[in-house]
């Protein structure tokens, strides 16, 4: 039963894909609207760190649009994840200011899978990295070089 939650929830992006295609719409940018709704409010619009709460903050803002560039051309996306995710950074010498964004997922991911009868960790993590990864492609786009 599980596969077959997974099926259809993959089937239905798909699906919802494939309409807006058909309708000759532009393709609706998951990635974009994860930035837009959790992390344009400190990172800023373009990813340039100009974001409105990040004057409120500690810490500047870094530039997301030269993750690459200051990696050696190289968009290192294991590191982007584990930022992102957060739930494995150790944090014994102080907090970081960057939201845990992989508990936030995971809890929206429990609500979401909450009315399925055969649902397990597996599928609320797969939400979680589908998230996750959507938004690094989406900031992997916005790299200058």
């Amino acid at each position: 039963m599980k596969r077959a939650t997974i099926a259809a929830v993959l089937g239905g992006t798909a699906a919802a894909f494939l309409s807006c295609a058909a309708l000759g719409q532009t393709r609706a940018d998951y990635g974009k609207a994860e930035y837009y709704s959790n992390c344009a409010v400190c990172h800023g619009l373009s990813g340039k760190g100009e974001g409105s709460f990040g004057e409120v903050l500690k810490a500047a803002m870094p530039d997301l649009t030269t993750i690459a560039k200051r990696n050696g051309g190289v968009f290192p996306v294991d590191r982007v994840m584990m930022n992102i995710d957060g739930r494995a950074t150790p944090r014994a010498h102080g907090t970081s200011e960057m939201p845990i964004w992989g508990n936030d997922y995971s809890l929206k991911g429990g609500q979401y899978f909450r009315g399925f009868t055969d649902y397990s960790p597996v599928d609320v993590e797969s939400y979680v990295r589908v998230r996750i990864l959507a938004l690094i492609d989406y900031l992997h786009r916005l790299q200058v070089m």
